[in-house]
């Protein structure tokens, strides 16, 4: 471990004398209290943009990277944004090929449901199409 730390260091003294991006030299997120069913390489969202020539690159964005965007950290058991907000996760609906017949409904009453966690919770939407490639 002292080693990683030095590391980290070096690492940080470079940046800041070269005045280039902290991102690469960031420790790894130790989150011991997400839920058991999500994991940091989980995707939160994903969106197709058009690149150079025929080429589209997906840039997606994972619950690690979404949880170091909170600041977030553990406290008592519970996972917390940088201001000790609790974050829950929330599986967004919506990614169907053929809608259901009631999907405004199903929109409407997701938006409702989103909207009161939020007044309570600092909420990670999650995208339902981690692909990020359009659907039919």
């Amino acid at each position: 471990m002292p080693t990683h730390k030095f590391l980290y260091y070096a690492c940080l003294c470079f940046v800041l004398f070269t005045s280039q991006s902290l991102a690469a030299c960031q420790k790894p997120l130790q989150i011991t209290c997400l839920p058991p069913e999500r994991k940091l390489t989980d995707i939160v969202s994903a969106t197709l943009s058009s690149g150079i020539g025929d080429s589209d690159t997906v840039k997606k964005v994972t619950v690690e990277q979404k949880l170091t965007e909170l600041r977030a950290s553990c406290k008592n058991d519970r996972l917390v944004d940088g201001s000790g907000r609790e974050i829950r996760f929330y599986e967004l609906a919506g990614c169907w090929g053929n809608p259901p017949q009631n999907y405004s409904d199903i929109l409407r009453a997701q938006d409702e449901k989103i909207r009161n966690l939020e007044k309570q919770y600092t909420v990670i939407n999650m995208t339902c199409n981690p692909g990020g490639i359009p659907l039919p």
